[in-house]
């Protein structure tokens, strides 16, 4: 390995979390109901507004309560970072107040704080998956303009309220899933089988708007604000050397890359005028929107890397499919997979990595990537994730390298340090953490963490700056 390849001092090692999928007390404090309340079966399936069904986001891993002792696990791993979100329903229950709940507000006074007793920088994602349910029913979600309004509120809140105690801040998680799963993105409801277009796309640029708005509004109140874009990363490769493949997995990538393009650079590029003159899709802009895009540009790209994808023009090919974070994929048939079906492609990241420093010359922060798996709970109390802790060393080696590529990385949260309710399955059977929690997929259980094996080799690799990864 190149001696290059050294992460810088001060890099930030740490985890990432989201409200919705560990703090349970759904409606505790004055939060209200969100769009994961109403998504028993995760992400990617239709929500469910009978509330009947059971809904294991109801309960999380129930940080709200524990997150004290949770905290302190992470201090004792060494955690310089720690991601997490804030549920945009505990600040403003129905979304549209004029004014904040100051119990939900004082709630994530606690956990900043907690975390800044130990020395963990937050990373906050100002909103993760999550929405208040009353924009959706009220307004229709994101499609509606008033929501860009809505949210500026929001983040100026928080700005106002944690500015001095939190530097990193993220827009949106995942912005990108708004074209993959509209309503978790979006707010937006189409009957079975409808997928309206225009609709998504337009809800695509209020969600631009209101970040740009939330960036200039964040620097206003402390300039030394660094505020990200968030991006689920999906590189593409072609199946073949074809060149039909090869422009196949470019247009695939743009599906990705037009959202960190705008988000960094300002403006909408050629590419996707042309897609949406090409479907028909008018944007409905309103006068100062080309401004607003440029004067609110981030300050880094986050983004999260689980997996790589496939491109082909080829039938026969199409047919092999496999699963993935947010869509389906063709085959790679180099690689292994989960027990999902993510294809596992450690050199992917590396590719991402130099793909977006290359294109943005901006810093960059890894904040999720990680290995959805099974674990066995052992009758001595251990969890032997060996299968974890190498994957988890592949994508740190390859992330290494990309730093001796010249890529400015400014640290790596891998996803759920602690065992949390699935965001595609909302199940906790698909485990990430390094810590257990015994709690099964019907909230059954004692709710007691354990250490698992990778707890003490990831601690390790914190002590130690990425250099010991045995």
């Amino acid at each position: 390995m190149s001696q290059l390849a050294k992460f810088p001092e001060g890099f930030l090692w740490g985890g990432a979390v989201a409200a919705n999928q560990l703090e349970g007390a759904y409606l505790e404090d004055g939060k209200g109901l969100s769009t994961a309340d109403v998504s028993p079966n995760g992400i990617m399936s239709p929500p469910d507004f009978s509330m009947e069904p059971f809904n294991l986001y109801h309960e999380g891993i129930d940080f709200y309560h524990t997150y004290k002792e949770d905290i302190a696990l992470f201090a004792e791993m060494g955690f310089k970072a720690f991601r997490l979100s804030i549920a945009w329903t505990r600040i403003y229950p129905n979304g549209d107040e004029q004014t904040p709940n100051e119990k939900g507000l004082a709630f994530y006074d606690r956990v900043i704080d907690e975390l800044l007793k130990y020395d963990i920088e937050p990373v906050v994602t100002i909103s993760h998956y999550e929405m208040p349910l009353e924009l959706v029913k009220k307004y229709g979600g994101w499609k509606n303009r008033k929501l860009v309004a809505f949210y500026e509120r929001y983040a100026k809140t928080l700005f106002e309220r944690y500015h001095k105690k939190v530097t990193y801040w993220m827009t949106f998680n995942e912005i990108n899933v708004s074209l993959h799963a509209p309503f978790t993105g979006s707010g937006l409801l189409f009957e079975d089988g409808e997928r309206n277009e225009q609709a998504i796309y337009q809800s695509i640029h209020h969600l631009f708007l209101a970040s740009a708005l939330a960036v200039k509004a964040g620097h206003a109140i402390n300039p030394n604000l660094q505020i990200g874009c968030m991006i689920a990363s999906m590189i593409t490769y072609p199946y073949t050397s074809k060149p039909e493949d090869m422009f196949k997995a470019l247009q695939q990538d743009r599906h990705t890359l037009m959202f960190s393009d705008v988000q960094s650079r300002g403006y909408y590029p050629t590419y996707v005028k042309n897609y949406l003159e090409e479907q028909n899709i008018t944007i409905q802009m309103e006068d100062g929107d080309d401004h607003i895009l440029r004067e609110g540009t981030v300050d880094y790209i986050g983004f999260s890397y689980y997996m790589s994808f496939v491109a082909t023009t080829d039938p026969e090919h199409l047919k092999d499919q496999t699963g993935g974070n947010l869509l389906l994929g063709v085959k790679n048939p180099y690689l292994k997979a989960t027990e999902w079906g993510w294809q596992i492609d450690p050199v992917g990241l590396r590719t991402v990595c130099n793909q977006l420093y290359d294109r943005y010359q901006k810093p960059l922060f890894i904040v999720e990537n990680g290995m959805g798996a099974v674990d066995k709970l052992e009758d001595d109390g251990t969890i032997n994730d060996d299968y974890r802790i190498d994957y988890l060393r592949a994508h740190i080696e390859q992330m290494k390298l990309a730093v001796g590529d010249g890529v400015d990385l400014i640290g790596y949260t891998s996803w759920g340090p602690i065992d949390l309710v699935s965001a595609s399955t909302a199940e906790l059977k698909k485990r990430y953490g390094y810590i257990y929690v015994d709690r099964d997929s019907e909230g059954k259980g004692s709710n007691k963490r354990y250490k698992k094996k990778s707890f003490d080799w990831y601690k390790n690799v914190i002590a130690t700056n990425g250099e010991v990864l045995d």
